[in-house]
């Protein structure tokens, strides 16, 4: 949804980076800044679609659906049987997506109707001064498709609260909408003139009707297309305030979409960094790879989540690629057992307003480093050795970990760490930046645990082969 862009010079700080909204989950792939970082620093783009031709030193990435990324490097000494060493992490976060027919009026406004995506905290999308942004397939002169991102950056929609003079107990009871139909955003008032539906006559699509005649316009205008061109639309709505560092010593990021493009962006920089120049592969013996999915906050039940075999085909073409003839038996399962995954995902860091919610004993602070993710339940794929690992590497570093597990009597949510661990096979640990407010369409997260992750991510890539060989684990 949000994409956490590099929008300065990439030898800045991560925390000092100015994090740009762009407001839909396909921008954290095709987003131009992104694409533009990972050419400018020699990955090579791929085509699903077509062969691949791979070498050790090379640097590559594709994208599945505009909202979800592979990106990869070979170390020049990359054997066949040797291991992956993965970062993954989900780029959607709850919001509101426009219906397919999202026309509607009431009471002389006109309103854009809205599904829930998610488990979002709906009551903080009201009040706001919201946009949309996402996909538009266009129709070009020549006959053919292509499918365009689009981002409106003025405040276009907002849904008010009712007036507490008109909801006199709401302190009392609490807020309690009824997201079908009291979360519907306003867009405008009537045009009285009929001048919607005179253009909706005059489009060549029936299709135009599903959507106010205005919102295609803008939409139009930003894309400089005609209406007619618009085939079809796929729009989140967004919130138009722009991330920005809060606080007394501006130690917290105030942002839209924390959860998850933190991890993302982290996770995504530390892979160019740590293989930016030839020396930096020049001993490597594995592929350092970040995987980023969709969907994960509905279930990871699509092509382009983490329930789709994406990360095990793209290693498994890998290998393919990089192997000679006399690879041996199993080379594809031996890969696997000598790889290791990073699940990165935010954490319930504790509230000072709300401490009970929190075990006692496990109570993530920001600015603290990242918090490993346990669960007895398996809700977090964390075991016993692989927290080890990944907190020897904080240890060779001197960088801060903190623990979490909930409390017997609440539920746990989870992360895209099983789902891979359980289809791929992979040793995986949970992990993740520490945050409030997640879910809401404004989250808070220290600036200092940027820069922590950054450099965990980072040394996990440079030395986690020197760490793993001491180790004698089946």
């Amino acid at each position: 949804m949000y994409s956490l862009s590099f929008a300065k010079s990439m030898q800045q700080k991560p925390s000092e980076t100015v994090f740009v909204l762009i407001c839909s989950s396909f921008s954290v792939t095709k987003n131009p800044e992104a694409k533009r970082q990972l050419l400018s620093a020699g990955f090579d783009l791929l085509d699903e679609s077509e062969e691949w031709d791979l070498k050790p030193g090379g640097r590559y990435f594709f994208t599945r659906n505009m909202s979800s990324l592979v990106a990869f490097a070979v170390g020049e000494k990359y054997n066949s049987g040797n291991g992956f060493h993965v970062i993954a992490a989900h780029t959607d976060s709850p919001c509101l997506k426009l219906k397919p027919i999202s026309a509607s009026s009431k009471a002389g406004y006109q309103m854009v109707n809205v599904q829930t995506y998610g488990g979002g905290l709906w009551h903080t999308w009201f009040d706001r001064d919201l946009s949309v942004a996402g996909r538009v397939i266009v129709r070009s002169d020549d006959g053919s498709f292509s499918q365009r991102l689009v981002k409106v950056t003025r405040p276009l929609l907002r849904v008010p609260t009712l007036a507490i003079h008109l909801d006199r107990t709401v302190n009392q009871d609490g807020f309690k909408p009824n997201l079908e139909t009291q979360l519907v955003p306003l867009l405008s008032t009537r045009f009285e003139d009929s001048q919607s539906e005179s253009t909706n006559k005059d489009s060549k699509s029936p299709s135009k009707a599903w959507h106010h005649p205005e919102l295609l316009k803008i939409l139009s205008d930003e894309l400089d297309c005609s209406v007619d061109d618009i085939i079809t639309i796929e729009l989140n709505v967004c919130d138009t305030q722009p991330s920005c560092l809060g606080g007394l010593n501006n130690e917290f990021i105030f942002s839209g979409r924390l959860d998850n493009l933190a991890s993302s962006f982290c996770a995504l920089r530390a892979l160019i960094d740590s293989s930016s120049s030839p020396e930096d592969l020049s001993n490597e013996d594995t592929v350092r790879m970040v995987a980023l999915f969709d969907n994960e906050e509905v279930g990871s039940n699509s092509i382009q989540g983490a329930g789709a075999p994406t990360m095990f085909q793209a290693i498994r073409r890998i290998i393919s690629c990089l192997s000679d003839d006399k690879v041996g038996e199993g080379v594809v399962e031996r890969v696997i057992r000598q790889s290791f995954l990073v699940s990165a995902d935010m954490a319930h860091g504790v509230h000072p307003n709300f401490m009970d919610k929190h075990e006692e004993n496990h109570r993530p602070k920001l600015q603290k480093g990242l918090v490993i993710k346990h669960n007895a339940n398996q809700r977090y794929a964390t075991s016993g050795v692989t927290a080890f690992l990944f907190k020897e590497i904080a240890k060779v570093h001197n960088l801060p970990t903190q623990e979490f597990v909930v409390r017997n009597d609440m539920g746990c949510g989870s992360t895209i760490g099983p789902i891979l661990a359980t289809g791929v096979g992979i040793r995986t640990v949970d992990c993740g930046i520490a945050q409030l407010s997640m879910h809401s369409v404004r989250e808070i997260c220290g600036k200092e645990d940027i820069d922590f992750a950054y450099k965990h991510f980072k040394a996990f890539y440079e030395i986690f082969s020197s760490i793993d060989r001491k180790l004698a684990v089946d």
